[in-house]
């Protein structure tokens, strides 16, 4: 019987390096062999009774025929499950990447090593390293039914990819399945509203950066990194609390957060821009308004929405001094919700039609802002792409 990977994309692609794998993807149109002996296929090319295994890449939507089609569907966790070293995993809507970071920077010097999500697959890290951190997402939680990790931390959970999950209580409850798999001795940190849910391992429920410092024992403004942020070092601090019984907290004096999340730069006249093209939901781009509320905030909108009712961020928006500047396949949408909410707004459609429109009104007392609250793919490669561009259009004002 044979072993199928659905996708090549990162993950299927190091997975395909061991050999022996059927690989179908919508770009294939006819039977190839890669480098290492794998055959590429055409989705219409699989039998499911021919293959013993599918793993699908995390983005493929269990809606894909591919995906319909299959009867041993896993995910790149189950599959390496039984040669995992101990795991945290993280997950969440806003803030798994920074603080899987965070935890990885505590820990490095343990032997630990960060991947799933956050850009290192499985296949590629060491299985000799004394533990895994994992940024966890909710495609691979889906498919995932056997695997669980040592320690769980579960951010807040608000709307995001329910185009793809069908609903928020399909997303939530990806996001919240590896407890019913954890065993006694793990450790769940998670919001205090899931803290009633049912599973075998310790909880640790938390409202707020108050409570998690409470749990520590320190006073949050003691730590160098503030918010939005600061949630992500101290849940990175009760990881560590957990593991090793020891904080550092000094060691956030030299972590240095990624870029594209609230980095800010100044053009040729000294006004203030933010690339926060990771803002890719309405909570994160809501996040960065609260960092700037105290300025009149001119705010590029707009990409793939995944389908998520963005009413909560114009009803934040209303007591703000704020224009928006819609972009994307959803420009249409965000302009009915401005008249809607009576905001200010202006149609661009593309990113540099928005950085040229808020260069004629900018003051050097505001702000302009790129926080979407929607993913890039409708116009960009990836939301790094859009971040870049995003400041190259700046340094190029005069």
């Amino acid at each position: 019987m044979k072993r199928s990977l659905f996708g090549y994309g990162k993950t299927t692609q190091a997975l395909a390096k061991s050999g022996g794998w059927d690989i179908y993807d919508d770009s294939f149109t006819c039977k190839e062999t890669d480098a290492y002996g794998n055959a590429l296929l055409p989705p219409s090319a699989f039998d499911p009774l021919q293959s013993a295994l599918e793993l699908p890449s995390p983005g493929f939507p269990p809606t894909h025929p591919l995906v319909q089609k299959a009867l041993h569907v896993t995910s790149e966790y189950d599959y390496f499950f039984p040669h995992m070293p101990p795991c945290v995993w993280i997950t969440g809507t806003n803030g798994k990447t920074t603080t899987t970071q965070m935890i990885g920077h505590l820990l490095k010097e343990k032997g630990a090593v960060t991947g799933g999500n956050i850009g290192t697959p499985l296949a590629e890290l060491s299985f000799d390293a004394p533990l895994w951190i994992l940024e966890t997402s909710s495609f691979t939680l889906h498919y995932t039914s056997k695997a669980r990790p040592n320690v769980y931390v579960v951010l807040p959970i608000k709307p995001d990819h329910l185009s793809w999950h069908g609903s928020m209580e399909a997303y939530e409850t990806a996001k919240l399945k590896p407890l019913e798999m954890m065993h006694e001795g793990s450790v769940a940190i998670l919001p205090k509203r899931y803290a009633s849910l049912t599973t075998n391992a310790h909880l640790i429920p938390y409202e707020n950066s108050q409570d998690l410092a409470a749990f520590l024992g320190l006073e949050a403004e003691s730590l160098s990194i503030k918010e939005p942020f600061l949630m992500d070092a101290l849940l990175a601090l009760v990881v560590q609390r957990v593991l090793f019984g020891t904080i550092t907290p000094q060691a956030f004096d030299t972590f240095v957060l990624d870029p594209h999340k609230l980095q800010e730069l100044r053009d040729a006249q000294g006004r203030l821009w933010v690339n926060d093209t990771k803002g890719t939901n309405l909570d994160a781009t809501i996040e960065a308004l609260k960092r700037y509320q105290d300025k009149p905030i001119e705010i590029i909108l707009g990409g793939d929405d995944k389908g998520v009712d963005l009413t909560h961020l114009f009803e934040t928006m209303q007591s703000l001094h704020v224009k928006i500047y819609a972009i994307g396949t959803n420009t249409q949408k965000l302009m009915d919700l401005a008249a809607t909410f009576g905001l200010v707004a202006t149609p661009c459609h593309t990113l540099a039609h928005a950085v040229k429109a808020i260069d004629k009104s900018l003051s050097n007392k505001g702000v302009g802002l790129l926080s979407p609250a929607a993913a890039s793919l409708d116009q960009f490669s990836s939301y790094v792409e859009r971040g870049e561009m995003f400041m190259d259009l700046v340094r190029g004002l005069k």
